[in-house]
């Protein structure tokens, strides 16, 4: 958040700006970790919406988040904006906007007027000339970039220091408040097979919105879920997804008459939700957000894809733990395209694959900064 103390002293630490969802804030954390490296600070993240305070909380690569909630509201009416531009005229390390939309960057062009941010301090996503198809791709090269102000002063991170595939980090009480729940639940031991129905626009007015290429059939997900509770007969399968998602899920519980769906769109919030994902059996998702946690966490993951391409969002994980990706936009419109038997057939792949030892991913490191700044909050 923007503390007073934040604002006042002049900031040399790396700004990355990226107003994006769920998913494009987890793609950001390998160009994060290479801008760590390079200026040997970890950096500063501007961004839109609630998600990114619990998501990326503890990273070692992300110094603070100075989030815009109200990006759409007019300059003048909005006190945030003027205060994040006070918060940018102080920093005097290199900025990288990795944003895409003409839309946002236009506001972050009268943004960066507004806080006398000079041209030769950025770099922006669209100075690439031949840009990687892969999101983590294309940051990286950005990363790889200077801005003119700082050329003469900063060498390329060596090779250790690229990550090729998001990484997101947990805590002690991460795991201890995802264990409580797990025994409040009377889930303790049991397999969990996490499923993600719905995706940011899949209700609109209370109802599942028409036209929605991310939405499968509900009778798809009845008998993928009956598939997978009779493979799994111990397992537990959780419905996951926001609490206006509810009713379509309680419908797709309902459907699979299957005692063992729990629908848990109240009680599984982001940190718990990824917490639950490091020691989850599996999961299957359509194209969305938790999705990218998923594989960031390590967890053995179907997705499922509609009108988008695998070749731009595809899931990687760092610890090499099984990922299945069906359907692109190069053979279908929509995620209804894929049929059920084949997402059945891409899970029990998965669910073989997850049965052998699970690689782990390592712990982040803390750094003396990173002490300084829990000290001081």
């Amino acid at each position: 958040m923007l503390t007073g103390a934040g604002v006042r002293r002049v900031e040399t630490l790396p700004v990355v700006v990226r107003f994006g969802r769920l998913g494009d804030l987890v793609l950001q954390t390998p160009l994060l970790h290479l801008l760590h490296a390079r200026f040997g600070e970890p950096c500063r993240l501007v961004t839109a919406g609630a998600w990114a305070e619990p998501l990326l909380s503890g990273h070692p690569d992300v110094a603070s988040i100075w989030p815009l909630r109200r990006r759409h509201a007019p300059l003048p009416l909005s006190p945030e904006r003027w205060r994040l531009a006070a918060a940018l005229r102080r920093c005097v390390g290199p900025i990288y906007v990795s944003e895409n939309s003409p839309r946002q960057l236009a506001k972050i062009g009268r943004l960066f007027r507004l806080a006398g941010i000079a041209r030769d301090q950025c770099v922006f996503l669209e100075d690439l000339s031949s840009p990687p198809e892969h999101w983590v791709d294309r940051l990286l090269q950005l990363g790889r970039m200077t801005p003119r102000r700082f050329l003469p002063q900063v060498d390329s991170a060596a090779v250790a220091h690229i990550w090729r595939a998001p990484r997101l980090f947990l805590d002690a009480a991460d795991r201890a408040d995802r264990d409580a729940w797990l025994r409040r639940r009377g889930l303790t031991g049991r397999p969990i097979v996490l499923v993600q129905i719905g995706n940011k626009r899949a209700i609109r007015f209370g109802r599942p919105r028409q036209g929605d290429s991310k939405a499968w059939p509900i009778t798809h997900w009845v008998k993928l879920l009956r598939a997978i509770g009779n493979d799994l007969p111990d397992a537990c399968i959780v419905l996951c997804g926001s609490a206006a998602e509810t009713s379509l899920l309680e419908t797709v519980s309902s459907a699979a008459a299957h005692a063992r769906v729990l629908v848990a769109t109240k009680d599984l919030p982001l940190r718990r939700l990824l917490a639950l994902m490091e020691t989850a059996h599996s999961m299957v998702s359509v194209d969305t957000g938790p999705a990218h946690m998923a594989a960031a966490i390590g967890c053995p993951l179907v997705v499922l894809y509609g009108a988008e391409s695998s070749r731009v969002w595809g899931r990687r994980s760092p610890a090499g733990s099984p990922i299945v990706e069906l359907g692109d936009a190069t053979e279908q419109d929509s995620v209804s395209q894929v049929s059920p038997d084949h997402a059945i057939e891409a899970w029990t792949d998965v669910a073989r694959a997850a049965g052998r030892s699970r690689p782990a991913l390592a712990a982040p490191v803390t750094h003396a900064w990173q002490t300084r700044i829990r000290a001081a909050s």
